[in-house]
């Protein structure tokens, strides 16, 4: 039996108590320690989770870690993943890999050099839901995937949470907070995007919070927050993906594909469940039985992948390859929008493998 290799997390903000209880579930993994700029947050956290608080410095130069989980705001992801690398770790990273596209190369060639793995949420599209979807298009029930649609329409996130300022500064915003999700699993349907045509604005240059804990704060507002596109894929599918905190109300789908017999309703990308709607042949919708586990919320299985990618070499589904060419994608609408024309990805990467069917509980293999 192969050794359950040590995870530490850096970040015990919001978005950790998913990861930390979904972890528990995967034979492979563990996470021992925890760690936050806000000490106080990092014991409270780990007397939760029976696991030890550290300094970032501390969890850095702790040798039983092998894995460092990185869950800080977006601004920080690429600064933790370097230094988590330096220090000889593996590190996989809430989304997105960076927020620029240069910090994000360094990323990727220190790993090389080092001969480590990194690793970016989402890990959603590993989800039941999900790779219900991939199966049902690699089995031809569409036929081949020609178009599609992908939205995702919100008023924003100041309603209700704790700390909503850093979703309208730079790195943030609907696309990268968002379209990770979105853009990820249509790379996990389709393959690598082409190129890409957008428009973006946004409807407010402040906002203001009504969630409890920070109501009336003004929130200064940096990006855009509304933008509109077309993602032409490798395989030639033609995309058209709209991602917004400037909408109160819609009836659109999450994501829909069309093919040349078929089309196919995909459930909430930032989801782990259904439901999955197909259509053959112009017939009515009929929903789909989940061909895979994992559809609670298990964030963590992308760190489960790594370490199983680790022990067998092989490369891990949630790759740094993978969340580079997304954020190359996110980064190209607004290229787009502000040079009037389509912007050419320069980046690829492998369409993940799909998970096998007949799973195990806390098995990724």
């Amino acid at each position: 039996m192969s050794r359950r290799m040590k995870v530490g997390v850096i970040g015990c903000g919001n978005i950790s108590g998913a990861y930390f209880k979904a972890i528990r579930t995967f034979g492979n993994i563990q996470i021992t320690a925890c760690a936050d700029l806000n000490m106080d947050a990092a014991k409270a956290k780990a007397s939760e989770f029976d696991v030890k608080p550290l300094s970032v410095d501390q969890m850095l130069s702790d040798n039983s870690i092998d894995i460092i989980l990185n869950l800080t705001t977006p601004q920080a992801h690429a600064e933790i993943n370097l230094r988590a690398l330096d220090a000889g770790k593996h590190v996989h990273c809430e989304k997105p890999f960076a927020t620029e596209l240069k910090a994000g190369k360094k990323v990727l060639e220190t790993a090389k050099g080092k001969k480590l793995y990194t690793g970016c949420a989402p890990d959603t599209f590993l989800g039941g839901g999900n790779q219900t979807c991939r199966k049902l298009i690699d089995d031809n029930w569409v036929g081949r995937p020609v178009a599609g649609t992908a939205f995702m329409l919100c008023p924003g996130h100041e309603s209700w949470h704790p700390n909503p300022g850093f979703y309208y500064l730079e790195g943030g915003g609907p696309l990268f907070d968002m379209g990770p999700y979105y853009i990820t699993a249509l790379v996990n349907m389709l393959g690598p995007v082409k190129r890409v045509c957008a428009s973006a604005g946004r409807a407010h240059d402040s906002r203001i919070a009504t969630a409890e804990a920070t109501r009336g704060t003004v929130l200064p507002v940096e990006v855009s927050t509304h933008l509109a596109g077309i993602l032409d894929f490798h395989c030639g599918a033609i995309v058209t993906v709209v991602m917004s905190f400037d909408v109160q109300k819609h009836t659109h789908s999450n994501i829909e594909i069309y093919g040349t017999s078929g089309s196919l309703v995909v459930p909430d990308p930032n989801s782990f469940s259904g439901p999955v709607m197909v259509s053959t042949n112009r017939r009515d919708w009929t929903e789909s039985s989940l061909s895979h586990i994992y559809t609670d919320n298990m964030r963590g299985i992308g760190v489960s992948d790594m370490a199983d990618a680790i022990m067998r070499r092989r490369p891990n589904r949630c790759s740094g390859e993978l969340a580079y060419h997304v954020l190359e994608v996110m980064h190209a609408f607004g290229k787009s929008s502000q040079s009037n024309r389509h912007v050419l990805i320069e980046s690829t990467c492998t369409r993940p493998e799909a998970l096998p069917v007949g799973l195990s509980e806390g098995k990724i293999a």
